[in-house]
């Protein structure tokens, strides 16, 4: 995969970009430091917990906890591709960022991130099986495909993201190598392009329509979810089976509105400014949030975590 980047004010191929990050006060700069280097401990031990309760606990080896475990170990990696650099942009003075570096963070991140949604996607299908046919969940969710549908999710997100990377990568940067974020993402990239503006339109309208598939998936299952539970006649009933989906729903609530909130508006409405707050909410504290999410409303989670400790 080869890159040409030019520019034509200056005649020369651009070599690096300049991070502006979130502000240029020093004081700020060290508050953010300190918020985001707690958010990212947060996470890294959050999820590694949640993966050793998983692995340890044989009362967690079932289809469920196989894909948060999963999910964990890639929120563990997808908080680790942006937070480093961000901590670095906060404390030192030299805010570059070479342009095979922001190509790997724009290739992994946006990998990553596709394999979030295509897990969210089998999550729910799980869901959806564990209500509607308890009795033959087991065989229904065997071990083999909960293993192909975690495999396939990383091999379509990573060619997805290949294609994006190439297409980025391929605009003309000619106004200038100064990047407004905190990370190389497509709005504050497609920014510093000049001509073939409409690769930026058709850079998004890819993005989306990767999604569409698991989207679909997603809300296809939970309309299930929800005419099983409305077909149980008593309320406890009801509520034990929502509180099977309640935490993967509010994964999904908060994960995919972020998103959405970003690349779903047209080009002409984007505010780098304004877009900042809701990426740092996907990139940085959404992979803090699941292992909280998944562990304070189970109790399977708790009594692993009670024998562990013991």
């Amino acid at each position: 995969m080869r890159f040409s980047i030019s520019t034509e004010k200056t005649n020369h191929t651009v070599t690096e970009f300049i991070m502006v990050g979130f502000t240029t006060d020093p004081v700020m700069q060290l508050v953010l430091f300190v918020v985001f280097l707690g958010v990212y401990s947060v996470t890294l031990v959050g999820n590694t917990i949640l993966m050793v309760l998983i692995c340890n606990d044989s009362r967690l080896h079932t289809p469920m906890y196989f894909f948060i475990g999963n999910l964990s170990f890639l929120d563990f990696w997808y908080s680790s591709v942006y937070t480093p650099k961000i901590l670095v942009t906060c404390i030192a003075e030299d805010k570059s960022i070479s342009l095979a570096g922001c190509v790997a963070q724009f290739f992994f991140s946006a990998g990553l991130a596709y394999s979030e949604c295509y897990r969210m996607a089998a999550m729910a299908y799980d869901r959806y099986v564990a209500i509607s046919k308890p009795l033959l969940y087991s065989q229904a969710m065997s071990n083999r495909l909960c293993a192909f549908l975690v495999t396939a999710s990383y091999l379509g997100a990573f060619i997805n993201s290949f294609i994006i990377t190439k297409g980025t990568f391929a605009l003309d940067f000619c106004n200038d190598n100064v990047i407004d974020d905190f990370f190389c993402d497509i709005p504050p990239l497609v920014k510093l392009a000049c001509g073939r503006k409409d690769t930026y339109q058709a850079v998004l309208y890819f993005v989306l329509a990767c999604n569409v598939a698991p989207t679909v998936f997603i809300l296809a299952s939970y309309l299930f979810i929800i005419a099983t539970i409305l077909k149980i006649r008593s309320t406890q009933g009801r509520l034990k089976a929502f509180s099977t989906c309640s935490s993967h729903l509010i994964s999904v609530t908060l994960y995919y509105g972020s998103i959405l909130y970003i690349y779903s508006h047209p080009q002409s409405s984007y505010s780098l400014d304004r877009d900042k707050i809701a990426s740092t909410f996907y990139t940085v504290v959404f992979p803090m949030l699941n292992p909280i999410i998944y562990s304070l409303r189970n109790k399977d989670v708790k009594e692993a975590l009670n024998k562990l400790l013991k």
